[in-house]
Formats: C-alpha cells, sequence, structure tokens
C-alpha cells in the first residue's frame, strides 16, 4: 500500500524523526501535537486552556492538509500531565467536535517535551 506524506506549515514542524501524518489508503494516522504555535515554534504561553486550543487547532490544519477536517476522527489519544485538566479538554474538545464523538484515551504522563501539558494524536478516515 502507498503511504502519502501529509505536511502543513499551519501546524508545528516535526521536531524529530517523524512526520506530522501519514495517510494509508482512506486512514490518516497523525503525530502527537503539542500546544506549539506553528508561527514562532514557541509553546504556547498562558494556561492550560491556551495550550489545549492551540493542540486542537494543530490537529484542524493537518485534518485539513490531508484534504478532511476534525469530523472524520475516529480516534484521539491525549497525554496530560495532570489528569485534573481532564474536564477542560472535554470543555474545549465540545467546541472542536460534534456528536458522535470520537473514541478517545486519556493518560496521565509524567511530563511531556518542552515543559507542555498536553499532547494528542488522532485517527482519521478520510475518503
Amino acid at each position: 500500500m502507498v503511504r502519502q506524506i501529509i505536511e502543513t506549515a499551519h501546524a508545528p514542524q516535526a521536531i524529530g524523526t517523524y512526520s506530522q501524518a501519514v495517510r494509508v489508503g482512506n486512514t490518516v494516522y497523525v503525530s502527537g501535537q503539542m500546544p506549539i504555535d506553528p508561527a514562532t515554534g514557541q509553546l504556547e504561553a498562558g494556561n492550560v486552556e491556551a495550550e489545549i486550543r492551540r493542540v486542537f487547532e494543530n490537529l484542524k490544519a493537518i485534518a485539513h492538509a490531508a484534504g478532511s477536517s476534525l469530523a472524520s476522527v475516529a480516534k484521539l489519544t491525549v497525554y496530560l500531565t495532570d489528569l485534573a485538566h481532564s474536564g477542560k479538554v472535554n470543555e474545549v474538545m465540545a467546541q472542536y467536535f460534534s456528536p458522535p464523538y470520537p473514541a478517545r484515551a486519556a493518560v496521565g504522563v509524567a511530563q511531556l517535551a518542552r515543559g507542555a501539558q498536553i499532547e494528542v494524536e488522532c485517527i482519521l478516515v478520510v475518503g
């Protein structure tokens, strides 16, 4: 099966040996997005809500680059340094997704790169 690399300047560039997203058939695997502003390359300054919004904006930009939207997300995995922020994730997520919501896992982690409080990866089904 042919792999297509998905890239956009409207989301942070990969900072390691990975791609922003890879499409295989009608499935797009989006790498974990951190709250990095693609214009500056810097971590989103502010509170956890600002970080969550930036992450979903980055995911939205990659979905658009894949010719799709967040409506095509089948599965999200949310990594949080503090699971107490799950309620805020739900609140912000409701502004980006409509029912039926995608499947989701929330995982508490000790730390994330660059001191981020959240990272989210997803799988889209497109086409």
